[in-house]
């Protein structure tokens, strides 16, 4: 089994994952943290994390039997990372990982592909593919699978990739030798991520208020974004880089190579005016098979309303007033409330800085 544990590795390159490692199929190292995590209401309105918290104990909840975890990642970093818009039209700013297909389908595709591969060698092999619509604690296999430590922002990091990568796993009922996991820590005394969160959504080291984050609030939260939270947000309209980008160990960390999950299909900067104008039909045609997808229309627009307001631009008043005739009412609230951040700053003659 220790030469198929190293064909499997070396096999995983074929498909595209520029990293590989194999994990015992044993408890979660950090259910406990999980559960600490969930008692304290970090998780906000994610409440599917609490009904299947007790499912990411084990990867036996995904898989019977299961007893190795085969961990992949794949770089989605794009050389746009960290840019912010240009131009002389008002743009928002999208996650790296959503500039380009959705990732679940690429990855998927590609693991499955290593499966049927493995299936080849070991005939009798079950398994199962798993991004991160499973309920597995896809980090802590990692850690354990030698790919990488924790960063202080929770994001699993790497020396060369650092942490502009996807994680994959193939749950397998096949037995295979297991890698050493990564146990020192290279973030030293660093504070970067959590000094520069906007929101101030670090509680400390290692600990994220969901409720607070950028990437929560645009993408999982479906209601209202609370008001005091808004001016922090800038111009993110899905998602955000920010402890991402100023972190070391991203610094020098290549460009992906799948071009399935570069910024060519939606694009890292979206124009916010032409946002507004989409219909339901549109939003379905042009995010359809991109993460934006997950965010609806509605949580698009409410987003792009609140990063229109941030700009403090005049030009932007007649499409939200527009918008003001929205069906939906979180886009209508949305709307009032960017119009009157950029007539206050109009009539104020000290402009505050949310940057």
């Amino acid at each position: 089994m220790n030469s198929l544990a190293a064909q499997i590795k070396q096999q995983a390159h074929a498909p595209g994952f520029e990293l590989a490692g194999i994990a015992p199929a044993t408890d979660a190292d950090g259910f406990a943290h999980l559960e600490d995590w969930l008692a304290q209401g970090f998780a906000g309105e994610m409440d599917y994390m609490t009904r299947h918290a007790e499912a990411r104990r084990h990867p036996e909840s995904i898989l019977p039997k299961v007893r190795s975890v085969v961990m992949v990642g794949i770089n989605y970093k794009s050389q746009e990372s960290g840019v912010r818009g240009q131009g002389s039209g008002i743009r928002g700013r999208v996650s790296c990982y959503a500039g380009g297909l959705d990732y679940h389908d690429v990855l998927r595709d590609k693991l499955k592909a290593l499966l049927a591969w493995i299936q080849e060698q070991a005939p009798e092999t079950r398994g199962r593919a798993v991004i991160d619509t499973a309920p597995l604690l896809e980090r802590d296999f990692a850690r354990r699978a030698g790919l990488g430590w924790f960063g202080k922002n929770t994001m699993l990091l790497h020396k060369k990739l650092g942490s502009y990568f996807f994680l994959g796993a193939l749950l397998l009922d096949l037995k295979l030798p297991v890698d050493e996991p990564f146990e020192a820590s290279h973030c030293g005394t660093c504070t970067r991520c959590l000094d520069a969160c906007p929101t101030e959504a670090f509680i400390g080291p290692y600990q994220l208020d969901a409720r607070r984050c950028i990437s929560y609030l645009t993408i999982e939260l479906r209601g209202a974004i609370d008001e005091a939270l808004r001016p922090m947000m800038d111009d993110w309209i899905f998602g955000c880089d920010v402890c991402q980008d100023v972190c070391p160990w991203n610094r020098k960390a290549p460009n992906g190579q799948e071009d399935a999950l570069q910024p060519d299909v939606t694009g890292l900067q979206l124009d916010l005016l032409e946002l507004m104008r989409l219909s339901e039909e549109d939003f379905r045609v042009r995010f359809r098979d991109t993460p934006i997808w997950r965010t609806k229309r509605t949580g698009l627009l409410r987003n792009a309303a609140i990063a229109l307001g941030n700009s403090g631009d005049p030009r932007a008043i007649p499409m939200l007033e527009r918008a003001l005739g929205d069906a939906e009412p979180i886009i209508r609230e949305a709307a009032q409330w960017a119009i009157e951040r950029i007539e206050g700053r109009q009539h104020s003659p000290v402009e505050s800085s949310c940057k």
